[in-house]
């Protein structure tokens, strides 16, 4: 099970806290120094994505020099967000002739099949809400 907390802060924004102690700061597109909710998706998305790659490229002998994605969405409407697209940057290591076939083929059974974030994004899921009034 995933599980977050997330909180308003005494200076009026929100901070997001996991279990294991770590916390991120969330708030509005126009404020600095925080991340919006559209942002955090986009980078569990990505983030999903490499956590996932990394290890499996790695494990077949292939470690990237360089791995990191660009994850861009167009709002198409006020609160839907349309085509959402990864785009990797990658540094394959030098002299390893296998290293780009290889990312390519993990990487496209990751964003199709193995990634949590990406299928929860392209599969429809019930989100329920309760809000408790006392």
């Amino acid at each position: 099970m995933a599980e977050v907390r997330v909180e308003r802060t005494a200076d009026g924004g929100f901070v997001g806290t996991n279990g294991r102690g770590a916390s991120v700061p969330i708030g509005g597109a126009d404020q600095d120094g925080v991340f919006s909710p559209v942002e955090l998706l986009l980078v569990a998305l990505a983030g999903c994505e490499l956590v996932t790659v990394e290890p499996l490229t790695a494990k077949r002998g292939h470690r990237m020099v360089k791995l990191a994605a660009d994850v861009k969405a167009d709002k198409v409407e006020t609160s839907k967000l349309g085509t959402i697209t990864v785009t990797y940057d990658v540094e394959l290591p030098e002299g390893d002739d296998e290293a780009a076939e290889v990312l390519q083929a993990v990487a496209k059974r990751v964003h199709e099949k193995y990634c949590t974030v990406g299928n929860a994004l392209k599969e429809p899921m019930t989100v329920e809400q309760v809000v408790p009034v006392q």
